[in-house]
């Protein structure tokens, strides 16, 4: 059984949880300093997630097609959820085609670093905003 019930679910927790990590002091700061585009699509359900630091801020929208990425990723909801909870090896899952990645990858590599306090933040983010039920 899927985590996530419908695109409206995901959305609310993934759009939520990255306006977390773009306001987080550290995370946030590193991001913005990568003038990256990436674009997360996910399936079952279905939804896409544009983040973009290009800017002098973070821009986190949802199925925008004006937006052209600069790195694309692809992958299940569920794949999603495990990774945000420490579960799921990036390069591993790149390996086996569980994610897959359109762009410079070695730039999103070199994000994993900053982005290793969101596996803490994630379920405190879960909890905080009433989705207890997605806990792993």
């Amino acid at each position: 059984m899927p985590y996530f019930k419908d695109s409206q679910q995901l959305e609310g927790v993934l759009v939520g949880f990255f306006r977390k990590l773009a306001a987080h002091p550290e995370i946030g700061a590193r991001l913005k300093q990568s003038k990256i585009i990436v674009q997360f699509a996910y399936q079952e359900p279905d939804l896409s997630i544009t983040i973009d630091c290009s800017g002098e801020g973070i821009e986190i929208t949802s199925n925008d097609t004006g937006k052209k990425p600069e790195v694309l990723m692809k992958m299940k909801a569920d794949t999603a959820h495990r990774f945000w909870f420490g579960k799921v090896n990036l390069l591993m899952a790149l390996t086996r085609r569980e994610i897959t990645a359109k762009g410079p990858i070695p730039k999103i590599l070199r994000l994993l670093p900053v982005i290793k306090p969101a596996y803490q933040l994630y379920p405190q983010y879960l909890k905080e905003s009433g989705q207890e039920g997605l806990l792993l």
